[in-house]
C-alpha cells in the first residue's frame, strides 16, 4: 500500500472544534454514519442497537522549559514511571520533529527531564526520563492533549464510560458517546460487552515513507484477559459477530490473535494494520472519522479497502459529518 493511497481532501469546516455537550447537546447526541456491504445509512448515534442486535486518560501534555524555550512534551507510552516515550512539539498546533538532541533537559515545575535518544524510525518521538514520576508531574503540570483545531477541556470531557486504568496518553475516542443511556440500550437489545486494556499513545502517526507496511509504530500497552479472549471466540463459534469500540481494540485483538483464534496476551504491541494484514478477530468497527495519511486510515482500510474508505468518507463529507475526537461517529459492518 502506497502512502498516496491514503491522501483525501476534508474541508477544515468539518473539524469539531468543541465537544457537542459544549454545543447545548448531550454526550452521546451525535450522529453515526453507518458503512453495510450494500451501502451507507445514515443515523443518529442512539440507533446503534439497531445495527448491534443478537481507559482513562491522564493530563499527559506537559509544558517544558529548555534550551529551545517553552514548549510541551507529550507523553506517549510508559515504559516505566520515570521512562516514557514522549512527543516534543512547538505548541499544540505546530508539532514536531523538533531540532532537540539527546541529553537535553527540561524544566517541568519542580521537576527535570532528560530527552535520551530518538525512538527508532520515529523521529517525532523520544524517550525521556524524568527524576520522579511522570504521573506526579503530569498532576502537577499537565492538562490533557489537544490540537490546533480545538482549546484544551477539562479532563472529565476526555474521560469514557470506560476508563478503568489509567494510562493513556489521549482519549481512546470512539466510545466517547456511549453513556450509560447508550449502554443500557445495547445491553436490552442482546449486545455484550468485552473489556479490553490498551494504553493509547499520542495520535495516529502520520505515514511518513512511501510504503504504508515498512512505517514504524510506537509500542502500546495492551492486555487481553482469558475472559476477553473466551468471549470473542465463543461469539465467533456461534456465528456472531465482534465490534471494535475503536482502533486500539482492534490493534490489541489482532495482537492476541491466533489461527486458532483469539489468546489471553499481555505486553507491547507495536502491531500495524493494513490491507496487506488483513483483519481476524474482529468482525466491525465502531470508530470516529479519521486524518488523511494515518495509521488509523490505514487500518480503516484493511476493513473496507481503499476504494470502500474513499467512498465512505466522499459520503460523510457530502453530508457534513464531523471530525476529530468531539465529532460524529461510523460503524463499519462487515
Amino acid at each position: 500500500m502506497k502512502r498516496a493511497d491514503l491522501v483525501f481532501d476534508r474541508p477544515e469546516g468539518l473539524f469539531a472544534r468543541t465537544p457537542p455537550e459544549k454545543r447545548g447537546r448531550g454526550r452521546d447526541d451525535v450522529r453515526l454514519l453507518v458503512t453495510l456491504p450494500e451501502g451507507h445509512r445514515h443515523a443518529r448515534f442512539e440507533d446503534l442497537p439497531e445495527f448491534l442486535r443478537a481507559g482513562a486518560a491522564i493530563p499527559a501534555s506537559l509544558p517544558a522549559e529548555g534550551r529551545l524555550g517553552d514548549i510541551l512534551l507529550n507523553l506517549c507510552t510508559r515504559f516505566r514511571s520515570d521512562l516514557w516515550i514522549a512527543e516534543p512539539r512547538w505548541s499544540a498546533g505546530k508539532p514536531g520533529p523538533m531540532p532537540v538532541r539527546p541529553g537535553d533537559e527540561l524544566t517541568m515545575g519542580a521537576a527535570k527531564v532528560r530527552l535520551l535518544s530518538e525512538y527508532p524510525g520515529l523521529p517525532r518521538l523520544w524517550f525521556a526520563h524524568a527524576d520522579r514520576p511522570f504521573e506526579s508531574i503530569a498532576t502537577e503540570v499537565g492538562g490533557p492533549i489537544h490540537y490546533g483545531y480545538t482549546d484544551a477541556w477539562p479532563m472529565e470531557v476526555y474521560e469514557t464510560l470506560f476508563s478503568r486504568v489509567p494510562g493513556s496518553a489521549e482519549m481512546p475516542s470512539a466510545a466517547r458517546p456511549i453513556t450509560p443511556r447508550i449502554k443500557g440500550l445495547l445491553e436490552e437489545a442482546g449486545v455484550r460487552f468485552a473489556p479490553i486494556l490498551l494504553h493509547t499513545g499520542v495520535s495516529s502517526l502520520e505515514i511518513e515513507g512511501e510504503t504504508v507496511e515498512r512505517e514504524a509504530m510506537y509500542p502500546e500497552p495492551f492486555s487481553v484477559s482469558r475472559e476477553t479472549a473466551d468471549a470473542v471466540n465463543r461469539a465467533h463459534a456461534a456465528g456472531g459477530r465482534v465490534i471494535a469500540v475503536g482502533t486500539t481494540v482492534v490493534r490489541a485483538l489482532e495482537s492476541a490473535w491466533t489461527p486458532e483464534g483469539v489468546r489471553p496476551r499481555a505486553g507491547f504491541s507495536r502491531l500495524q494494520v493494513n490491507p496487506d494484514s488483513g483483519v481476524h478477530a474482529v468482525d466491525g468497527l465502531l470508530t470516529g472519522f479519521h486524518d488523511p495519511v494515518t495509521s488509523h486510515l490505514a487500518l480503516l482500510a484493511a476493513f473496507l479497502g481503499m476504494d470502500g474508505v474513499r467512498g465512505a468518507y466522499a459520503e460523510a463529507i457530502r453530508m457534513g459529518y464531523l471530525w476529530h475526537e468531539f465529532g460524529d461517529s461510523h460503524l463499519v459492518l462487515s
